[in-house]
């Protein structure tokens, strides 16, 4: 194993003063991506044991920075969930709309840092014809089905069911893996995988079975879903380590912020914003889109996608919180429980 510095942590407690130390930030940062990327693809295809390689036990330096990259994402879409609740509910705003707007503006954020850090990168998938479909693929199964699958989830369910289906993507990683490396999954994993899910169960719906709503367009909905988000841990991978981790999210986002572009039409019934309202969509674009996916890749080629997927449960959680903390919710004890079995999980996962 080679040893790559990560400049998530290198230049975390220092200023970028000028432009050239903003691209050395960048490209350090994406040569450190695609560098942990490619081990982890060639680990898996020498040794047959996917995510049960040394590898995965390697720096116990790199392993926490793939683990804060996860729960720092995790925390940003949770926080996001909030923000983009309040900008639905109180502004108005269409999920949809939502959606297509922030996936354009955070794909055009991460195709500028790509042009700043990894110009070359960016230029070599461009011209790529070859790749294409794969990023056409990887924007749809990624992107544009996590967010359609979700809203049609949430619309034939609730959000506590809905939240719940998302969860069955647990199960779908472990299988991919174990299949991958021929194996069976480890008494760790599948603990670990039944804390997740019965934590998020707890949380999105209080423990209370007469909440969850069962219609089959929602079951198939809420599965695409789980589906979509499995496919985040696993596509993005091999497109990383080629070309890294600002041009994958760049180029998938901005695909599908087009894809939806004609069918949402966003500049027809723009919902009306105030001050706040802006400030609000500002976050959800930069912090709740362009933050967590870029942190949540980091950590994904850095810990392995069962790990990642597994952590990545602290989405509900903080979006527990930022309710308490903005709508004036309380906390149940069954909340409570809930968040101690994802933090165990959590400990377990280590």
């Amino acid at each position: 194993m080679s040893e790559h510095s990560d400049p998530q942590h290198d230049h975390g407690t220092r200023n970028v003063n000028s432009p050239e130390e903003l691209h050395e930030m960048l490209a350090r940062s994406a040569a450190t991506e695609q560098a942990d990327a490619r081990d982890v693809l060639v680990e898996e295809a020498v040794s047959g044991k996917g995510e049960q390689t040394p590898s995965f036990e390697q720096t116990p330096r790199k392993m926490a920075i793939g683990i804060a990259c996860v729960l720092i994402g995790g925390t940003c879409w949770g926080v996001n969930g909030a923000v983009s609740k309040i900008l639905m509910e109180e502004y108005h705003a269409a999920p949809l709309w939502i959606a297509c707007v922030r996936e354009i503006i955070a794909g055009i954020i991460f195709l500028v840092a790509a042009m700043i850090g990894t110009p070359h990168s960016l230029r070599s998938a461009v011209t790529s014809w070859r790749e294409y479909p794969k990023f056409v693929g990887a924007a749809l199964t990624c992107v544009t089905l996590v967010q359609v699958a979700y809203l049609f989830s949430i619309h034939w369910t609730n959000a506590g069911t809905a939240t719940v289906l998302q969860t069955v993507n647990l199960l779908m990683v472990l299988i991919y893996v174990c299949v991958r490396a021929k194996r069976r999954p480890t008494k760790r994993e599948v603990i670990g995988v039944a804390l997740a899910f019965v934590g998020v169960w707890l949380l999105a719906t209080g423990g209370k079975l007469s909440t969850l709503s069962m219609p089959l367009p929602g079951l198939f909905w809420g599965l695409m879903d789980a589906f979509s988000c499995a496919c985040l841990a696993i596509i993005p991978v091999g497109l990383i380590a080629r070309y890294g981790n600002l041009t994958f999210n760049g180029l998938t986002f901005l695909i599908s912020g087009l894809i939806l572009l004609p069918f949402v039409k966003p500049w027809q019934n723009m919902p009306h914003f105030d001050a706040r309202g802006w400030w609000l969509m500002a976050f959800t674009v930069v912090v709740g889109t362009v933050v967590a996916f870029w942190l949540f890749m980091a950590g994904v080629v850095r810990i392995g996608s069962m790990r990642a997927t597994l952590l990545a449960t602290i989405e509900p959680v903080t979006a527990t919180i930022s309710s308490v903390l903005w709508t004036g919710s309380v906390f149940t004890p069954v909340d409570i429980v809930g968040f101690v079995l994802i933090l165990i999980m959590s400990f377990l996962v280590q």
